[in-house]
């Protein structure tokens, strides 16, 4: 006699199978990660902006009509990818909005989702360079879902999950192919904004190498900052740690201090996609140089301290004003202590962090 099969709770994902109602709902994949040399990393974002009765990223059985080309119908929404390569000795490098992007991308948000089941990943310019070619893996638990509201009637909808691995070939802007290791992270967005309202963000994540290359990381951390432009009390925030794949902490933003310092010599800041400078694009704040997050939450404490060494800034088209929202992908190194539950932390390796901000009314 047959096994019965067992029930499947929740959406087959990414995403709810529900439809973008308005015209600025979105929906975000971010993934984000940095070869285990130390020398490159791989970010890209898919996303899905604009009313819709339905769209790949919600639903895997929808068509999948403009869906690669990143030129949607208004029925399914507007589909955009971007993928950003970093290398030492290479530089930044970037796609249009338009990359190309599998039909139903790798998502640990897609369900069922065992562990240690790897699944293909590719991104890549509609030219030849450049592209990602990987097989992702995960290997940890997402936290729960967090909601900052903010504006009139806008929010933003975010879950994580760090310590996922990956492995295959990145192919950078000037030809040059690797084969490469990584560790990263991966996160879901799905909300209503403007980008003016949105105001900017801090955001960053650094898993910690020490551990089996097969394994989850003996811990990962990933903080966020949201600055909505209003109302004043609007800020949300969270600093969250994880041992061995399982999230054991989270401080709520009014158990954070963050602090910068410096800023980032803007000759190390590339400015992507190729095309940017069509938009007319004015110049940005500085990048800080140093990022201090200090969490405390009775005996516990988590101190993370980022130095930045380069970043791309993506420049975002803004649907409701005439500036564009940049958003700076920044890679250095950072430094973690502490102690949770009377034991000590501390690690130091590479990290990313995103400082966003820009498209004022």
């Amino acid at each position: 006699m047959s096994t019965p099969a067992l029930p499947r709770f929740g959406p087959q994902g990414p995403f709810p199978h529900a439809p973008l109602a308005h015209p600025l709902d979105r929906k975000w994949l971010h993934y984000a990660f940095l070869s285990r040399c130390g020398q490159q990393a791989l970010i890209a974002n898919l996303s899905v902006l604009g009313s819709s009765t339905g769209s790949v990223l919600a639903h895997p059985g929808a068509p999948a009509t403009g869906r690669r080309s990143g030129t949607g119908t208004a029925a399914e929404g507007q589909h955009m990818a971007i993928l950003l390569l970093y290398g030492e000795g290479h530089g930044w490098s970037a796609t249009q909005f338009n990359a190309e992007q599998p039909e139903l991308p790798w998502s640990a948000f897609r369900l069922p989702h065992p562990h240690g089941e790897p699944g293909a990943f590719r991104v890549a310019a509609r030219s030849a360079a450049p592209a990602a070619d990987v097989r992702l893996t995960r290997t940890s638990r997402p936290c729960t879902s967090q909601c900052a509201p903010f504006g009139d009637d806008e929010h933003l909808r975010w879950q994580s999950e760090p310590g996922v691995l990956g492995t295959g070939t990145l192919r950078h802007g000037d030809g040059t192919e690797t084969e490469t290791g990584l560790l990263g992270y991966h996160e879901r967005v799905r909300g209503r904004w403007s980008w003016p309202t949105l105001g900017g963000w801090v955001f960053g994540f650094v898993n910690d190498p020490s551990g089996p290359v097969d394994q989850a990381p003996p811990a990962a951390v990933v903080f966020t900052l949201i600055q909505p432009a209003y109302p004043a009390d609007a800020a949300n925030g969270s600093v969250m740690l994880w041992r061995d794949g399982r999230m054991i902490r989270h401080f709520p933003r009014r158990n954070l201090r963050v602090a910068v310092s410096g800023s980032l010599d803007r000759d190390r800041v590339a400015m992507v996609p190729p095309l940017a400078g069509l938009l007319g694009t004015p110049p940005m704040a500085a990048v800080p140089g140093r990022l201090l997050i200090t969490a405390r939450l009775g005996d516990d404490r988590l101190v993370l301290d980022f130095r930045s060494h380069t970043a791309g800034r993506i420049i975002n088209p803004s649907e409701t004003s005439l500036h564009p929202f940049s958003v700076h992908e920044t890679l250095g190194p950072c430094t973690v202590e502490g102690r949770i539950g009377g034991r000590r932390i501390g690690f130091r390796t590479g990290g990313i962090v995103e400082f966003a901000g820009g498209a004022h009314d």
